[in-house]
């Protein structure tokens, strides 16, 4: 995430540790750290091979692999800057002091290191169909469950778009981190709630009238498999390709409604009703 005195991303310089429980250094150039699997991934503006080396020596690690590259190719390429759909319009927040947008509802984003700056194609995907599902088509959605939150933009934009109780849950507690500073950026924190949670051990309470899950297609199918998973009344489902789509439309159980379907970039977003619900 961004501190002082850091107001944006230019460079990263990224190490990978062998070990997970990692004793984080604080320093004012460290971005963040992901915990994957058994590794620890430290992220910094600016090259610290010797604090990392020492590091290292206290906590029994080794560096597995480093990387020094601009932020704009950690992001795919792109200017992470700001845009606009229908009613909303997401801001970085090394932008914010630049004039918002009267029309649209404004959405201040530090998108950090983490999934959902919004400029990928399954983002956009979701956001454009939470608007048409909370605005305009007249259901009632007040809870809202995201998970895999990432950055937090949708579950912010659930919120914003007049969802009163949403939960953000992701496995990666710096994805948690970087999306509690959002929600609070945005003066979200009465209806958005973050925290970590491992959904492969477990599931959180179902209930609720949206569940957003813009996830892997090996998770989406364990998922899929779990008769406690299909409590909720509807399921914003993204994050596959066309060419795994028939092998999750096998995986969806009876007694759901395709209600919407569609792409962008070669990725696809289902609209599913739980009608069992």
């Amino acid at each position: 995430m961004l501190n002082h005195p850091h107001t944006r991303y230019h460079r990263l310089y990224v190490y990978y540790l062998d070990r997970r429980d990692i004793t984080m250094p604080a320093h004012p150039d460290l971005i963040g750290a992901w915990i994957e699997d058994e590794q620890a991934i430290l992220f910094f503006h600016s090259p610290q091979d010797t604090l990392i080396a020492e590091l290292c020596r206290q906590e029994q690690a080794t560096i597995i692999y480093q990387a020094d590259l601009d932020y704009r190719d950690w992001e795919a390429g792109v200017d992470i800057t700001a845009f606009s759909s229908r009613y909303l319009q997401v801001v970085p927040v090394w932008e914010h002091e630049q004039g918002q947008d009267d029309e649209r509802t404004t959405i201040i984003l530090d998108p950090s290191v983490i999934f959902g700056s919004g400029f990928h194609a399954t983002t956009r995907l979701c956001l454009e169909t939470l608007e048409e599902l909370l605005v305009e088509s007249g259901t009632a959605i007040n809870s809202v469950l995201d998970l895999g939150t990432g950055t937090g933009l949708l579950a912010i934009a659930a919120a914003m778009l007049g969802a009163g109780q949403v939960e953000a849950l992701d496995n990666n507690p710096l994805a948690v981190a970087v999306a509690e500073k959002n929600i609070h950026l945005n003066g979200c924190t009465d209806r958005v709630q973050a925290r970590q949670f491992d959904l492969l051990s477990g599931l959180p309470d179902m209930r609720r009238d949206l569940v957003v899950l813009n996830l892997y297609k090996g998770l989406l199918e364990q998922l899929f498999a779990r008769p406690d998973f299909w409590q909720g009344r509807y399921y914003l489902v993204s994050g596959f390709l066309p060419g795994m789509e028939a092998d999750l439309l096998a995986a969806l159980p009876q007694g759901l409604e395709m209600m919407d379907r569609r792409g962008r970039e070669q990725w696809r977003l289902w609209l599913l009703a739980n009608k069992a619900s």
